[in-house]
């Protein structure tokens, strides 16, 4: 091994493992690689590959999706949806177990943040979960596993990141693919828990009447018309996916602060300040990421792996199986942001070589690192799930496992069968 990669690698390795922030161990182990060059302005080329990492027009939408999801989570949102939801799954075996799931998958696509669907979704379902009789162990599991799903159904900050990492893709085009495979997770999750309270016997729900569901949709309708909008501006082309996040957060701002009323005028410094610090850690993990792919470009790294993995065999299937799993192994220590900035650089050369389209790889990508999500010992769901739960990540690991599986089946679905991710991009001409 080149003696830089060994640099870069044992030095990010060995701040992970003193806890040392992820951006900064990005930052450090890039400066340090690009340092034991000799020749090379390190201090120079740090600052000049963050700035122009985080100084893209598409990535503008980051902040402002943050802001909108930030506001949705304050202004009563999670309440509304629960309600929908409930009057819609929450009669069946085990319904409370569906109604976070479908909630999670609401909330999530909303806000496009799977840590504020735990943290809110979370807040209501497990207590009310654990009231009724399911075990704390499966409702930390439900809520963790599926909060990941919004990170799928969109808007998503994360495939704007891919979008920008991968180059020539449209941000659009990821946003509406994303709906069907984001969709087969849900439904994966949804029959583990039908499985699961079969078993231990949770009873169902009250059956909503049709006028009780009417109630709870006019609740909810107003917060489920942010997707459509969106959604509906872009494939039009009234706006673009930037236009469309600050459109998002002037219909968020008019729901919070005058129709749901739930947000007053003088909590908006503190949304702002939380989403402001948000935003940073993000772009920080951008710019650091950046820093390190250009490093990588510099010693070839893609293009050895390329190599490699054709050497190993030209069969799509087995090609797929490895990237998956490496990615798996990668999603185990390192957050989704970084990983998609630092790995589709690598790994796209080798998938679009093989016949697969960048937008089905972004969302193979993202579907696999949604696995990591939920994983120690970097699990940002795991931990935040636990917390809200109050159980530990050892009691609640061999709970998650059968829902593991359904995620790494829908994955499997995922990136064997293209149609899944494809078929919508290409019905609207995006791609």
């Amino acid at each position: 091994m080149d003696t830089q990669v060994l640099i870069l690698v044992v030095s990010f390795l060995l701040l992970l493992v003193m806890n040392v922030p992820v951006a900064v161990a990005i930052g450090v182990s890039t400066l340090l690689t690009i340092l034991s060059i000799g020749d090379a302005p390190a201090f120079y080329i740090i600052a000049q590959r963050m700035s122009s990492g985080v100084g893209s027009f598409p990535l503008l939408a980051i902040p402002f999706f943050i802001l909108s999801g930030v506001l949705m989570g304050e202004g009563g949102l999670a309440r509304r949806l629960i309600d929908f939801a409930a009057a819609i799954v929450g009669r069946f075996p085990g319904g409370l177990s569906y109604v976070n799931t479908l909630t999670c998958m609401l909330f999530g696509s909303i806000s496009g943040s799977a840590a504020a669907a735990v943290s809110s979704i979370g807040g209501f379902m497990i207590p009310e979960m654990n009231e009724k009789g399911y075990d704390k162990r499966f409702n930390v599991a439900v809520t963790t596993t599926a909060a990941t799903t919004g990170l799928m159904i969109p808007p998503s900050n994360i495939m704007i990141v891919y979008a920008v990492a991968a180059g020539n893709v449209s941000i659009s085009a990821m946003f509406i693919a994303g709906i069907i495979p984001g969709i087969v997770v849900g439904m994966g999750i949804m029959l583990v828990c039908a499985v699961m309270s079969i078993q231990r016997g949770y009873g169902a729900g009250e059956r909503a009447t049709f006028r009780e569901a009417a109630i709870a949709f006019k609740r909810a309708v107003l917060s489920l018309l942010l997707v459509v909008i969106v959604l509906g501006g872009i494939l039009g082309g009234v706006f673009s996916a930037t236009e469309a996040a600050a459109i998002a957060v002037a219909y968020s701002f008019v729901l919070a602060v005058w129709v749901y009323k739930q947000v007053k005028m003088k909590d908006l410094s503190r949304i702002l300040l939380q989403s402001g610090k948000t935003t940073a850690v993000v772009m920080l993990l951008i710019g650091t990421s950046k820093a390190m792919s250009w490093i990588l470009a510099y010693q070839n790294i893609p293009q050895t792996v390329s190599e490699v993995l054709l050497g190993v065999s030209e069969n799509p299937i087995m090609i797929f199986v490895i990237i998956n799993l490496l990615l798996l192994f990668v999603g185990t220590f390192m957050d989704m942001t970084p990983a998609v900035l630092i790995f589709t650089p690598i790994f796209l050369p080798v998938v679009v070589e093989l016949g697969m389209h960048p937008v089905h790889f972004g969302v193979m990508m993202i579907a696999n690192l949604c696995i990591g999500l939920c994983t120690p010992p970097v699990g940002t769901c795991l931990f935040l799930g636990c917390g809200v739960g109050k159980i530990s990540i050892a009691q609640v690991t061999s709970t998650l496992i059968p829902f593991f599986i359904a995620m790494f089946v829908a994955l499997m679905l995922i990136t064997y069968w293209p149609a899944l991710t494809m078929v919508l991009p290409q019905l609207f001409g995006l791609v």
